[in-house]
């Protein structure tokens, strides 16, 4: 028989976060700090909403873009958070989960052979969405020293004449990193100079402790380069829900209404009404949950250096990437003895690309009681190596 696999999906690896969580799930009494999803119950109102919707009957397809009350609240909300404004109607789109706008995006944009910047270390599902497309990713490792934020510098020096996209994942998984006005400043003139277009992917937006995150979208000359991805499970603690959306110019929106109009059809209806009750009724639960991350942020960080693990001040999403360079073992190795040893889950910087080696992200969406525990633990192994 024929071979009945394409080659391009062969040669995409599997994301290096699962095989950590596929041992995980076999070992009694173990704690996984490896998670990137919130240990909030989604607010009671946005349930209540999404029962209300069942209740009701309102299960039936919504328009491809998404119900019309839910595009005007999000534009309503990016207009008062950010200062960047959009078209509900032509601007807007709702999605399956944020991971959906970003591979529609880039699947609406590249040609074989386009080239896009992905900064490093970075969320896993950037490079398979360029690859599938047959665009070509130009890995941009980003430096500890900087605070892995994305200089103007870097960028310039990553630039060729098939670069169409630049990816700018901030705040960023795995690190936290955040990226300032200024440094957004910087990376614009860039971008505007070079005929480049923005990939924004703000899903950690509300979860920024030093300032308030700013958007590029939001600077002279940006909003008509940028797509802007977003959506509810982070912010909202929602991930089940699969609700995100994209905020683009009309040109680029309506090629990605199309392929989502082909793959997916609609995002989950009741979804979206509860995404309504979130959007507009939640900023409350938003600053409850960030004060909460905020204190477990400041308890790693004196943990560590306590243990003499050194670790930058992440200002954003609830990840920390300390270094573990100094016991002169690889990521991958330090993290399979630490769950053997200890049974403790963590995630090797690798598994966001090889400038990841010699760190860990270990996420911080779990109660104060699990963390003291685990870090009991890694503290331990550490003692022994």
């Amino acid at each position: 028989m024929r071979n009945p696999l394409s080659e391009t999906i062969i040669q995409i690896k599997p994301s290096g976060i699962r095989k950590f969580f596929d041992i995980v799930s076999e070992m009694p009494d173990a704690i996984s700090l490896g998670v990137g999803e919130p240990d909030f119950d989604t607010p009671w109102h946005v349930r209540d909403e999404g029962i209300y919707a069942l209740e009701k009957g309102r299960t039936f397809y919504t328009s491809n873009s998404g119900l019309k009350e839910l595009r005007e609240e999000i534009c309503k909300y990016y207009t008062r958070k950010f200062q960047a404004s959009y078209d509900p109607i032509h601007e807007c789109l709702i999605t399956v989960g944020g991971s959906e706008g970003i591979d529609i995006a880039l699947r609406a944009m590249l040609d074989p052979g386009d080239e896009v910047i992905i900064p490093e270390p970075c969320y896993v599902s950037y490079l398979p969405c360029v690859e599938l497309t047959h665009g070509v990713p130009v890995h941009l490792p980003l430096k500890a020293e900087n605070e892995f934020r994305l200089t103007a510098e870097e960028l310039e020096a990553a630039i060729t004449d098939k670069t169409k996209v630049v990816i700018l994942p901030f705040p960023n998984n795995p690190t936290g990193a955040i990226m300032e006005r200024s440094d957004l400043e910087q990376v614009a003139k860039v971008i505007i100079e070079h005929d480049l277009y923005v990939l924004s992917d703000e899903i950690y937006a509300e979860l920024s402790y030093k300032d308030k995150h700013v958007s590029i979208a939001s600077l002279p000359g940006m909003r008509d380069r940028t797509i802007v991805i977003n959506g509810f499970s982070k912010a909202y603690a929602m991930t089940g829900w699969r609700l995100g959306y994209a905020l683009a110019p009309q040109i680029i929106c309506e090629q990605m209404t199309k392929i989502h109009q082909f793959a997916i059809m609609c995002a989950p209806t009741n979804s979206q009404y509860a995404a309504i009750d979130a959007i507009k009724n939640g900023d409350k639960d938003i600053e409850m949950m960030v004060q909460a991350y905020d204190q477990r942020r400041h308890f790693l960080l004196q943990s560590f250096k306590e243990m003499g693990l050194e670790c930058f001040e992440p200002y954003g999403a609830f990840y920390v990437f300390p270094s573990i360079k100094q016991f002169g073992m690889s990521s991958d190795d330090f993290a399979l003895e630490l769950l053997q040893k200890e049974k403790v889950a963590v995630v090797p910087g690798t598994a966001f690309g090889d400038c990841g080696e010699g760190f860990l992200r270990i996420s911080y969406a779990y109660s104060i009681e699990e963390l003291k525990e685990a870090l009991g633990r890694i503290r331990h192994f550490i003692e022994t190596l």
